[in-house]
């Protein structure tokens, strides 16, 4: 059974004793709950990969205290100094030149390390209680639907031998990390978007800002940071978008989930087909905060098939749709 630990100094220092000690521990940040190992750590790294059954090519991110903890396991450039001031703590990972002190094992044996300074004050205190770096990728299985709660977590890796979960209540952001690629510090190439948006990041970055456009769909081949596969954040229930009007008549499914981004539009009126919504007001941070929890909540109520409309709009909304595409995608 998954050890509930509430985020009391006691328990964020046994969170941090069991890291210490070689134990992946789920902790909850602003974006998703990540599965935490010390990430200069190879072994302990090595049990948050078969946790997950993560295959090796997918890199993980590594989160740190402080801005200025990120010298010791990168080369800095004038870019990544002004994204960090900027947006760190926070959601935005930044790819870098990594120095030999990051193992390769956590790099997928490229020569770039992603690094994050989180906002959440309990992952911020364990850092601290840590006194290191600490790797953590999001606390589910490979592929499946992104935790923002504790009762995620403990429903995906607890049956894989998760021991331990700090239960932080629901992530404020609810969508991972923006990626940014700051290894030539002449440009930004936004390797996934997600909390940080392209245009806060044109606005912050003073050069050229672009978005990389291809999906990697062979698990062998090595990524340069997280959620670059075609097919990623997936629910078990069949997923299908649309735009405009819900293809309802199309996909005879029962039961079947429609989901609208307000809840003003959804009144499909169909015997078999029940409505929910993203939003109550078309806000695209509530959209992001009700992504994951919607899909998780509508995984376990036996639905043949999920329709969902696709978010509008740039900023949160086009982090949104990359999720979805990805949840949608066959193989």
């Amino acid at each position: 059974m998954v050890r509930i630990i509430p985020p009391t100094p006691s328990g964020l220092a046994e969170a941090a004793r069991l890291l210490l000690a070689g134990i992946p521990v789920a902790l909850p940040t602003e974006t998703v709950y990540g599965l935490a190992a010390p990430a200069l750590d190879e072994q302990a790294c090595g049990q948050v990969f078969l946790l997950k059954g993560r295959p090796l090519t997918d890199p993980l991110i590594v989160h740190i205290a402080e801005p200025g903890d990120a010298l010791a396991l990168a080369e800095w450039n004038p870019l990544a100094e002004r994204l960090a001031a900027r947006f760190w703590p926070g959601p935005l990972t930044l790819v870098l030149p990594k120095k030999n002190i990051v193992p390769d094992a956590i790099t997928a044996g490229r020569p770039s390390v992603a690094l994050r300074c989180p906002a959440h004050p309990v992952f911020r205190e364990v850092l601290r209680l840590a006194g290191q770096p600490l790797a953590a990728p999001s606390a589910n299985p490979f592929m499946r639907l992104s935790p923002t709660c504790a009762a995620h977590v403990v429903e995906g890796l607890g049956p894989q031998g998760l021991v331990a979960v700090v239960d932080g209540g629901p992530c404020s952001v609810g969508v991972e990390s923006t990626i940014v690629d700051v290894r030539d510090a002449s440009r930004a190439v936004i390797l996934r978007q997600g909390g940080v948006s392209r245009e806060e990041i044109e606005a912050a970055a003073g050069v050229p800002v672009t978005v990389f456009q291809r999906e990697i769909a062979d698990l062998s081949e090595a990524a340069d940071a997280p959620g670059l596969f075609a097919r990623h954040y997936s629910p078990r229930t069949p997923l299908v978008l649309f735009s405009g009007e819900p293809p309802v008549s199309e996909h005879p499914q029962r039961p079947l989930a429609v989901i609208r981004w307000r809840s003003a539009d959804a009144r499909t009126d169909r015997t078999g087909v029940s409505n929910f919504a993203w939003t109550e007001t078309g806000s695209p941070s509530e959209g992001a905060r009700n992504l994951y929890h919607l899909l998780h909540q509508l995984d376990g109520q036996g639905f043949g098939l999920i329709l969902a409309e696709t978010p509008p709009g740039d900023g949160l909304g086009a982090a949104l749709r990359d999720r979805l595409r990805r949840a949608a995608a066959q193989g």
